[in-house]
């Protein structure tokens, strides 16, 4: 046994079926260990692509997903995905081929130090220095990857070390001694949080990301139908909270509703549960959410207090807090810390009746649709919420957003924190290997699909059957947006001209190209070319840096004066 064997065999005892990658010198060892294994290789067009093929793989279903690289520019073609998986907390591993040890530092022919470029966006990163300790580093790595706070894990393997004898191993537990994420919240803090609800009268129910890779969508749904509160998601948390109910008032942020972002700003009471209150929620932190006390639940202690004040940190897993909140909501002791008989049979519907009056007043859409956005009308018709969407990041992403509808979690993928073009189809190939009896759809734009075009060459190798809507303005429809509203219109390098015809180029690719949203209810792969208005802005929204209340596009907007 070699020690690429070992790493493969750790990657079968834990359950890795597939992995994502292309192979160079470095990293032969690893491939040739490969042809003995039933782990099944998905080979992709660019390693980039390949690390986002393992996020969306990882997005699908909350497993680890794995990326193979070699040294020198396949690693480094790593970094993007592997900060993309950082700012969105995905588990993932990354292996990459390194030169051989006597070699490292002497600036030998593909060598990069990717475990010093890729240190502020990794979870964790090792070099293996021994062919008898991959086996336990593997392990170890993918233990790190999906607990606690999920996130991308780095491996760097010497060729050398890979290709070194070393024993057979029994399967090992991890062995991290100094590696204690906390998920069992305080139970003081949680008494202290059901009577902070219990005694609000405009409280917000925030839900982010975190509740998505804790699983803990249905005991937020109880949280909420217990307490009555309306719940808002961000972009990364679409689908932890149906669509369809009642009491979602939709997603914040500068793209958001305005019923989600001015109930933030008139609320008394904001239960934030596995999110970091990012720029793009909160606008300007100095008009953030003027009135309201601040319950913080989230994996990870770094992030409470980070951006903004919290009167209730809660550190625990968001499944756990949540479940644990409605049991005290319902009827646990509160210690005086709320009148008596607040909590006791749950909710009082009256108490939020002016409240939700108030949102309500808030819902109604008075602006007109644009073309994208009757094109995403449409295919909501076609797949319902029975479809997994990925997109890029740009305007076919806020319209997809705020178009599509999601009841359940891990249907929507996109790029959150890093905003990465380039992510949507590479994400669909791994989300639809992922979950082969799924329809997937790859929203994009025309620019964003540029930067990882290549990948319909895996489309059509691979026998995928994903559909590829490419919303087409012909230009950097963001940046072209922002430059109108807020540079004077002077608009600097976003015209991307009339080039390629995409119908022609997918063909080229041997997929079936169309002009119809309709053929995404055809069989196999397809990709439906959508021309847009170049001048369509994505509205509402507020400009960065703003305060969030202050929103373009709606109609105008007073606080209470509380």
């Amino acid at each position: 046994m070699r020690g690429a064997d070992a790493l493969i065999a750790a990657l079968e005892r834990a359950g890795v079926d597939t992995v994502f990658g292309m192979p160079g010198g470095a990293s032969l060892p690893v491939y040739d260990a490969l042809l003995d294994s039933p782990v099944r290789h998905v080979l992709m067009r660019h390693e980039a692509a390949a690390g986002h093929a393992a996020e969306g793989y990882a997005r699908a279903t909350g497993r680890v997903g794995v990326a193979f690289a070699t040294s020198g520019p396949g690693a480094t073609n790593l970094v993007t995905p592997i900060c993309d998986a950082h700012m969105d907390s995905i588990p993932t591993l990354f292996v990459t081929g390194q030169v051989r040890t006597a070699l490292r530092g002497s600036g030998a022919f593909q060598e990069a130090d990717v475990l010093g470029i890729t240190a502020p966006i990794v979870k964790h990163s090792l070099s293996v220095e021994r062919a008898d300790d991959i086996a336990q580093a593997v392990t170890d790595a993918l233990h790190l990857a999906v607990s606690g706070r999920p996130g991308p894990v780095l491996l760097d393997v010497p060729v050398d070390v890979a290709a070194a004898p070393t024993r057979p191993v029994a399967p090992h537990v991890p062995q991290l001694p100094g590696y204690r994420p906390r998920t069992r919240p305080n139970g003081r803090q949680v008494r202290i949080a059901a009577a902070a609800i219990a005694a609000a009268r405009r409280p917000v129910l925030y839900a982010g990301g975190g509740v998505v890779h804790a699983g803990a969508a249905a005991e937020l749904t109880a949280l909420a139908r217990l307490t009555g509160m309306p719940v808002t998601t961000t972009l990364m948390a679409l689908g932890a909270f149906p669509a369809s109910d009642g009491q979602w008032i939709g997603m914040l942020g500068m793209h958001g509703t305005p019923a989600a972002n001015w109930a933030m700003d008139e609320a008394d009471l904001i239960v934030a549960v596995g999110a970091r209150f990012d720029d793009r929620v909160t606008g300007d932190l100095a008009e953030f959410a003027p009135h309201a006390k601040i319950v913080h639940i989230d994996v990870d202690p770094a992030e409470i207090g980070k951006n903004v004040p919290v009167h209730v940190p809660i550190v625990g897993d968001a499944r756990r807090a949540l479940a644990a909140i409605a049991d005290a909501f319902a009827g646990a002791e509160t210690n005086g810390l709320a009148a008596r008989g607040d909590l006791a049979g749950g909710a009082d519907p009256a108490r939020l009746a002016d409240w939700w009056e108030r949102i309500d007043s808030w819902r109604a859409d008075p602006s007109p649709r644009t073309d994208a956005e009757a094109a995403l009308d449409a295919l909501q018709e076609l797949i319902g919420g029975d479809a997994i969407v990925t997109t890029d990041d740009g305007q076919h992403q806020m319209w997809a957003a705020n178009r599509l509808r999601f009841d359940r979690p891990r249907r929507w993928i996109t790029s959150g924190g890093l905003g990465t073009m380039g992510f949507g189809l590479p994400a669909a190939i791994g989300a639809q290997i992922a979950c082969p009896g799924e329809t997937v759809v790859c929203v994009t734009g025309e620019g964003s699909l540029l930067l990882n075009v290549q990948e319909l060459a895996t489309v059509a190798h691979e026998r995928l059957p994903v559909k590829i809507v490419v919303l087409d303005n012909r230009c950097l429809g963001m940046v072209r947006q922002q430059q109108d509203m807020f540079w004077d219109g002077r608009r600097s390098e976003v015209d991307l001209g009339a080039t390629p015809d995409w119908l022609a180029l997918a063909r080229s690719f041997g997929i079936p190209a169309h002009d119809d949203i309709a053929a995404v209810a055809e069989p196999g792969p397809a990709l439906i070319h959508v021309p847009i208005d170049p001048d369509s802005d994505c509205l509402p929204m507020f400009k960065p840096g703003a305060a969030a209340r202050s929103m373009i596009g709606v109609r105008g907007y007073h606080t209470i004066s509380t």
